[in-house]
């Protein structure tokens, strides 16, 4: 499971819905819950995401839904018969990306590209509230 040290700076809720943006490393974040609790301006928290929830573009451009994108670099690049895992590197940071290897044969991926990890805000967790 993937890690990151964020601060909570905006929380939206309507009813039972409520969408948090987290500010990590000046980068902005979106996370969508359901009952979310507990949570208030400023706490810093760990935020979670599976790495198979993390999808990787390459020369990405225009307008996409997904609320968040992070600029990386390929680290390592495990080739699997059917999986790939990808290690990249965000600013100090690293996270494990899980995708086809017929995704990574097809867009031609290698160690050291310059990629785009994608998550949508639903993908997003919070494991654990620091402050």
């Amino acid at each position: 499971m993937n890690t990151l040290k964020a601060k909570v700076k905006q929380i939206d809720s309507l009813d039972n819905l409520t969408i948090v943006k987290f500010d990590y490393k000046g980068t902005t974040l979106s996370m969508m819950s359901l009952g979310l609790k507990d949570i208030n301006l400023q706490s810093e928290v760990i935020l979670s995401i599976n790495a198979s929830h993390i999808a990787i573009a390459k020369d990405l451009k225009g307008d996409i839904s997904l609320s968040n994108v992070f600029n990386c670099v390929i680290k390592k690049l495990d080739k699997g018969e059917l999986l790939s895992s990808l290690k990249l590197q965000i600013n100090d940071d690293y996270l494990t990306s899980i995708i086809t290897t017929n995704s990574v044969n097809r867009m031609n991926l290698k160690v050291n590209d310059k990629v785009q990890a994608l998550v949508k805000a639903s993908e997003i967790s919070i494991k654990k509230v620091i402050s």
